[in-house]
């Protein structure tokens, strides 16, 4: 038997995780009269998410007062996707959020008025402190809340209604939560927004005292101002990606690699990203003869994995869950 209300709720579903691709999303359960969480929190996958049962489950839960909220899942750290709470706004919002090239990738009516606007400023997990920064950047640039700037802060999930009761309507039925725009796009100003956060934080330059690498070939006490940002552009990349983490004696033609893929993804020019890594690439030129030959190679092979398969496997990286915080609209 066709349930034509199950079939609306999952096309809001789907248009909302495919506008946010990600491995593992965390699901919350929060009934709104008790304020407790509903016991078996646990991270789904989106063929999961978009499961008939799965989703009648979550149907019914909502149905008893629970409101149901999402986050993309990367363990202790962001992933890459910041939470915007607009109230008392419309969906003129998006229009300003893309001139300024902070693209959402996803704007949600959670109810008359009341808006949530998921940007994602990376393709990888971001540290707590960074992301928290940008969310209240973000809230502040276009009057959001700035309680819900946490850096896992969960937004609401699209096709299930809003328990609250201030926000049901004048028949008193409570709100269903639209998806006004889906698009799947890193945001224009997304590595901007990075660099700034970790400039004002200081992320990088302790990174760089940590690692005790060299910058670049020949750096010293008289190295420019121009090479000392590009070797602060490959450090942080070091950091969010987790190269040394990972790899205590990395193969560093390709960690270049990565970098390169990471930095062209975003729209920098080759000739921007090779000055990155001639400056900061540790030991550079290192072992090559012929550095500049080996630069053109790098980013050949990386814009070819671009294009061929963007970041095959890149995610998987994750484990436990920890605490998440569920935003107020």
């Amino acid at each position: 038997m066709f349930d034509r209300g199950l079939n609306l709720t999952l096309q809001a579903i789907r248009r909302q995780l495919t506008a946010m691709p990600h491995d593992l999303y965390l699901i919350r359960l929060i009934h709104h009269q008790t304020k407790r969480a509903f016991p078996g929190e646990r991270l789904w996958t989106a063929a999961q998410l978009i499961h008939p049962a799965t989703v009648r489950f979550l149907r019914v839960r909502n149905r008893e007062g629970c409101d149901v909220y999402i986050q993309p899942y990367a363990e202790e750290r962001n992933p890459g996707y910041i939470l915007v709470d607009l109230d008392h706004t419309g969906p003129a919002i998006v229009e300003t959020m893309q001139s300024n090239r902070h693209d959402p990738c996803v704007v949600l009516q959670t109810s008359h008025g009341n808006l949530q606007a998921w940007v994602q400023v990376s393709t990888t997990p971001i540290e707590p402190a960074v992301a928290t920064w940008i969310g209240k950047h973000l809230a502040h640039v276009y009057g959001g809340d700035p309680a819900s700037t946490d850096w896992r802060h969960l937004g609401r999930l699209a096709g299930f209604t809003n328990q609250k009761p201030q926000r049901r309507n004048w028949r008193g039925h409570s709100p269903w939560v639209k998806v006004l725009h889906a698009r799947a796009a890193l945001a224009p100003q997304g590595a901007a927004l990075l660099e700034a956060a970790e400039q004002r934080l200081g992320t990088p330059s302790k990174l760089a005292q940590s690692a005790r690498l060299p910058l670049a070939a020949g750096a010293n006490a008289a190295v420019t101002t121009a090479t000392a940002a590009t070797a602060h552009i490959y450090a942080s990349w070091l950091h969010r990606l987790r190269i040394l983490e990972r790899f205590p004696q990395p193969d560093w033609s390709i960690a270049d690699k990565w970098i390169a893929k990471e930095l062209l993804q975003r729209g920098m020019s080759a000739p921007r990203v090779a000055t990155i890594l001639r400056s900061g690439s540790p030991g550079f030129p290192r072992q090559h003869s012929h550095p500049d030959d080996y630069l053109r190679r790098t980013l050949a092979r990386a814009a070819w994995e671009l294009q061929a398969s963007p970041f095959p496997g890149r995610d998987l990286l994750l484990h436990s869950s920890g605490q998440t915080h569920a935003p107020g609209s």
